[in-house]
């Protein structure tokens, strides 16, 4: 089997020195993790280089609804850097307790020999969506042979290859240009490549920037899903940890579920949070990214187990796949990979209640004459027309 180098590809001893600042050294971390019962403060490390997106959403409602408020240590956001693999490589060293890497970047980390695990797998369907400008793309993603696909960063190629890999495409044939965060957007638009990775939630905020392409959308179309919250595998085996975990993904599982009874809600809570964000795409487009994101969170909640849940079927075809294409060198157990053992805990909670917390929130005026229907009705209205 002829094995493909992951760009950005690395060492296990680079990629312990590497972080935000420049070079981190074993000794500058210190011998060992601070041992602190659970933790002395929680630390959730984006993947994108920036909080300032509605992607987050659970968080920040419950953090305004209380739902975080019996953890009795501080929790802590963190963009980090714009390094499409720091999100695990964090979480592995000690600079952070929970990441959120796409399910390529997970086996990046396994790969390189992290001691990480899944804890609660939020993308239930295939966020990831590939755009091209109007009137250029094709439901036949094997058209992307020899074309240019354009990244925000050079780890992102270990997301688009097994999404392209099972649509038949010889990735091989595939040229990937990192073209930077948040810049490859505008070089799509610009003309520097054919297509570039997008996802849901950041379709809305391209709108809102006045970029309109046309999409091929993984939601409707990919078999695989989407971002996980990874944590250090040993902290899973700790009582003390597990318990603290437990409450914590209870809080993310709250704001998911008020989420879905009350998005306009939610968008709110995130824009007082970022008000920048706020003036940037406004209460419609808003309430268009939050939907977005909410299908792919959800997925079809009668075949899970609860907010978080792993298929564990469907997590193997997707490391069995990644093997075949080269992606990982050894297989990888999805049972060994994953866990469930947090999941029934973090949706043990009054569901009547926050949905009655989400009847209750009175919305902005602006928020209010939202018709959340009609944006429901045209939420893909950007997927490629199905005779192309």
């Amino acid at each position: 089997m002829h094995k493909r180098p992951l760009s950005g590809g690395m060492s296990r001893r680079t990629f312990l020195q590497v972080s935000a600042a420049g070079v981190v050294t074993a000794t500058a971390l210190g011998t060992g993790r601070a041992q602190a019962e659970p933790y002395d403060k929680f630390t959730w490390i984006s993947p994108r280089g920036t909080l300032e997106v509605l992607d987050d959403y659970p968080y920040w409602i419950g953090k305004k609804l209380g739902y975080f408020d019996d953890l009795g240590v501080e929790t802590e956001m963190q963009p980090g850097p714009s390094d499409g693999t720091a999100t695990v490589k964090f979480v592995d060293v000690g600079q952070a307790d929970m990441g959120f890497p796409s399910p390529g970047v997970f086996s990046f980390a396994l790969e390189n020999g992290m001691k990480l695990r899944s804890a609660f797998h939020m993308g239930a369907l295939d966020t990831f969506s590939i755009a091209f400008r109007k009137g250029e793309g094709s439901n036949d993603l094997k058209s992307l042979e020899g074309k240019t696909m354009l990244l925000g960063s050079a780890a992102w190629q270990s997301i688009v290859d097994p999404m392209l890999a099972v649509q038949g495409v010889d990735v091989s044939k595939v040229k990937y240009v990192e073209a930077g965060w948040p810049t490859w957007s505008t070089a799509l638009q610009a003309g520097q490549g054919d297509a570039a990775l997008s996802w849901e939630g950041l379709r809305a905020e391209w709108i809102g920037s006045g970029l309109d392409f046309e999409y091929w959308l993984g939601v409707q179309k990919s078999p695989l899903f989407a971002n996980t919250f990874v944590v250090r595998a040993e902290d899973l085996e700790d009582p003390d940890k597990k318990a603290f975990l437990d409450k914590y993904l209870r809080g993310w599982a709250m704001g998911l579920e008020f989420g879905y009874h009350n998005p306009r809600a939610a968008v709110e809570a995130v824009f007082e949070e970022f008000p920048t964000l706020a003036s940037n795409i406004g209460p419609e487009l808003g309430t268009t990214s939050i939907l977005q994101q909410i299908a792919v969170f959800r997925g079809d909640m009668s075949k899970r187990e609860g907010w978080g849940w792993h298929d564990m079927a469907a997590w193997q075809t997707f490391f069995d796949q990644i093997y075949e294409l080269g992606q990982i060198s050894s297989p990888v157990n999805a049972e060994e990979a994953c866990s469930n053992a947090c999941i029934a805990a973090a949706n043990d909670f009054d569901h009547d209640k926050v949905a009655a917390d989400a009847a209750a929130y009175t919305l902005s005026e602006d928020f209010a004459a939202i018709d959340i229907d009609d944006v429901q009705a045209h939420l893909y209205d950007q997927a490629i027309p199905a005779d192309r």
